[in-house]
């Protein structure tokens, strides 16, 4: 695939004529089959496909090709956070969080390599969106045309989807827990709890402080177990959990916008092991601290 500036969503046509070895790419593919035909070969085994098929793989899935003489396929490439953002608002009435999500996409889509047989007819309504979603990839990614692509990708999924291959999730004594029975997703959007958000701006404003439950409770005049619970309704996590996502924002915000070592911001922010802040950040970021400083400072030098 071109390299580009980055983009969670980049199409891409292509005709082959031969031999592709197996290859794994670090994000979702989504192929689909144009014209002609080929034999793919992966984790399904060897599969022959042709017009109307689709193919979907899991990041890190490797799969290769056989042209009958030729094919020609539209591939997206779809980033792995991006999917779990969109699997975590799908199923947001049961799940706590995105790291919750990233199981819970592992756990239902447990085949990392399905053939889709669409058929012809479905597949050619998809065309004129796969074109355009071509066409909005070539110049690499642009925030006016953000919300347009992610209209085509959603209309693409909305058909594609019911041939995709789930397993029956299961909710884990934990996932109980933290989930409210009956509650649905837009109960997130109702007015919060005024200890909730005490406790909430609390975090936020003094990140760095070595907080406890009990000291946090105490502040907005609950018992832990209350504001556990209070916290959980509207946030949809612990609050010890919050802090680790607030400290992870703001130490992201140190390393974008200042020149402080990685170890002092770490500790500005209230980590003072740098094994355990790296574990975390990356946990909430995807990346290490490192990277991500490297991976800002060359985004700044991008032109407009």
């Amino acid at each position: 695939m071109p390299e580009q500036g980055f983009s969670p969503v980049v199409t891409r046509t292509e005709s082959v004529h031969r031999r592709r070895d197996p290859i794994a790419y670090d994000c979702v593919k989504l192929i689909f089959v144009r014209a002609g035909a080929a034999w793919l070969f992966s984790e399904f085994g060897e599969r022959p496909v042709g017009v109307g098929d689709a193919v979907l793989l899991a990041a890190n899935t490797l799969c290769g090709a056989q042209p009958e003489e030729w094919v020609t396929t539209t591939t997206l490439y779809l980033d792995r956070d991006y999917v779990v953002d969109q699997v975590f608002w799908q199923h947001a009435a049961i799940l706590s969080d995105r790291l919750e999500a990233k199981d819970f996409l592992a756990a239902r889509y447990a085949e990392p390599a399905q053939i889709l047989r669409l058929g012809e007819h479905r597949a050619g309504r998809l065309m004129p969106w796969l074109d355009e979603l071509g066409q909005l990839s070539l110049d690499g990614p642009a925030p006016e045309r953000f919300y347009r692509m992610q209209s085509l990708l959603f209309g693409v999924l909305d058909v594609v989807s019911p041939f995709v291959q789930t397993t029956t999730v299961r909710q884990s004594p934990t996932q109980h827990k933290a989930t409210w029975p009956a509650a649905p997703a837009f109960q997130r959007l109702a007015p919060l709890r005024a200890e909730a958000r005490a406790a909430a701006g609390l975090l936020r404003d003094r990140p760095a402080r070595r907080w406890t439950l009990p000291e946090l409770a105490a502040a907005v005049y609950l018992s832990p177990s209350q504001l556990g619970r209070v916290f959980v309704e509207a946030y949809g996590k612990t609050p010890m959990t919050y802090l680790t996502t607030v400290r992870a924002e703001s130490l992201a915000r140190l390393l974008r916008e200042t020149d402080l070592p990685i170890e002092q911001a770490m500790g500005e922010v209230g980590w003072y092991s740098r094994g355990h802040a790296a574990r975390l950040f990356r946990q909430a970021v995807g990346i290490t601290p490192a990277h991500y400083r490297q991976h800002s400072r060359h985004s700044r030098r991008i032109p407009a």
